[in-house]
């Protein structure tokens, strides 16, 4: 499945999924033998359709493929490409594990979060940037790293950082 693109519907709190996303989330349940396989590109669908994996919808999802709404829960927060509350248009993932902070990656999270306005965990007002800082994203020998979508960036720094905000502006 691919990435959610721009301009995704926001689901307003306290609402559930759509009867054509649960429709589309039946018909991948259809395609395991394990009703349990299909969580991920059920959890894909509902953050597709309301930007971030919604309370309501982890709860609509565990009672469809027969698991708790705490497992589902669990699911989501382990996984860095769901997200449990509103995003901005563009996340920027700064990894900081071990490689990435020993090549810079501490500095250059104070460096977005000066030129965004904002502190990582958060959202700019306008809604284009969430900042967050994740666990290895697997890109050691090219740190320090970011992704952004589904592109990984590499090699960075403040300027190339800066360069790389500006054209998602």
């Amino acid at each position: 499945m691919s990435a959610p693109k721009v301009g995704i519907r926001l689901a307003p709190a306290g609402k559930g999924l759509s009867d054509e996303t649960l429709r589309r989330i039946d018909e991948a349940i259809a395609r395991y033998p394990v009703k349990q396989s299909a969580l991920l590109p059920a959890l894909w669908l509902a953050q597709q359709e309301q930007g971030y994996c919604s309370t309501e919808a982890q709860e609509q999802i565990a009672a469809r493929i027969g698991v708790s709404p705490a497992f589902v829960a669990g699911v989501v927060s382990f996984y860095t490409m769901y997200h449990t509350a509103p995003v901005g248009r563009h996340v920027v993932d700064v990894c900081t594990t071990v490689s990435c902070w020993l090549r810079g990656s501490d500095e250059l999270v104070r460096h977005i979060e000066g030129r965004l306005g904002i502190k990582a965990g958060q959202t700019t007002p306008d809604g284009r940037f969430t900042l967050r800082t994740v666990e290895c994203l697997g890109s050691c020998g090219t740190a320090p790293m970011c992704q952004i979508g589904d592109d990984y960036h590499e090699d960075l720094t403040p300027e190339t950082m800066d360069r790389l905000l500006e054209t998602l502006r």
